[in-house]
């Protein structure tokens, strides 16, 4: 099965998902009041997705009305960048603490070597350990209760490359024709991870821990509850099916939806320098992690906040 994606420009003759010309949907959901903000100077990076946000520090100590102006921006942009924040670890977690529950990652400790904390994933990459996050996913979304959020701190930067990216999935949705949005939003997707960490994993470990981590079956359209926007919710790292379809018509769907979420107006790109910081909705966002700077140093610490139960259109 193929869809032709409606948007503004022109289709090629020889591929219908090519189109070019204006490709601009909302940034955020109808009805949603986008105020100035006061507490800290925002500049976009483009007109979708992304902001880099200055005038703060990060840390547990931020005062509560900087943290509800923050959360606002959040939703609004989907992925803000802080520099110069050179912050210790405790700050990096007090920070994050101030959104909810800190996630403890289940894998990392049998797949990145180096861990010291079960809240904080260093992503340590070097001659002998080489970058594989270069494919476009959001974070854990094999569990029944996938990151709400994350923040990301560049502790070691390569001398060039070694750039993240992040697509944003609510435009993705809205720049769809009517009757695919309506198609998808009765949709179901089962998530695994046995075929991402699995594969790097102990066949033992795998067999020990698959019974406290089954695949889980999210909506393929996902609603965020604090503004009623749609998003897509299917990628590449960790979706593995669309549940009622058979295996050539899920798998043709996927790939469109996929190619589509890939498009460059749907993405912003950060080139990293150190004390950098980014923080993204997990829900809305992904991201990828380019993984052009072998065999040069890149040392990143994550931590992610435990998100909600993903609701879908029609919610139970």
């Amino acid at each position: 099965m193929t869809y032709a994606l409606l948007t503004p420009g022109t289709p090629t003759p020889t591929d219908p998902l090519a189109y070019f010309g204006p490709m601009v949907a909302p940034r955020t959901a109808p009805g949603v009041e986008q105020r100035p903000y006061e507490l800290f100077d925002l500049d976009p990076v483009t007109p979708t997705i992304g902001a880099e946000v200055s005038g703060i520090r990060l840390g547990a100590d931020l005062p509560d009305e900087v943290i509800a102006e923050l959360d606002r921006a959040l939703l609004e942009w989907k992925v803000l960048f802080f520099r110069d924040q050179d912050i210790s670890r405790d700050d990096h977690r007090g920070f994050a603490a101030r959104w909810g529950e800190l996630e403890q990652h289940p894998f990392f400790k049998y797949t990145q070597p180096g861990q010291s904390d079960a809240d904080v994933a260093t992503l340590a990459k070097d001659a002998t350990a080489a970058g594989t996050e270069n494919i476009w996913h959001n974070d854990v979304t094999w569990h029944t209760r996938p990151s709400r959020a994350a923040v990301l701190r560049a502790v070691e930067i390569p001398p060039v490359g070694g750039d993240t990216l992040w697509a944003d999935t609510g435009p993705a949705y809205d720049l769809l024709p009517e009757d695919m949005r309506e198609k998808l939003d009765g949709l179901t997707a089962e998530h695994d991870w046995i075929h991402s960490f699995g594969k790097g994993m102990d066949p033992a470990d795998v067999e020990r821990l698959r019974p406290h981590f089954p695949p889980a079956i999210h909506p393929v359209v996902r609603v965020i509850p604090e503004t009623g926007r749609k998003v897509l919710f299917v990628n590449v790292a960790f979706t593995r099916r669309i549940l009622g379809m058979s295996e050539d018509e899920s798998n043709a769907l996927l790939r469109t939806l996929y190619r589509h979420i890939m498009r460059p107006e749907l993405q912003v790109r950060l080139r990293w320098r150190k004390n950098t910081v980014a923080m993204w909705d997990n829900r809305i966002c992904q991201h990828y992690a380019s993984s052009d700077y072998h065999p040069a140093r890149r040392v990143m610490e994550r931590i992610s906040i435990v998100g909600e139960r993903p609701a879908g259109v029609t919610a139970d």
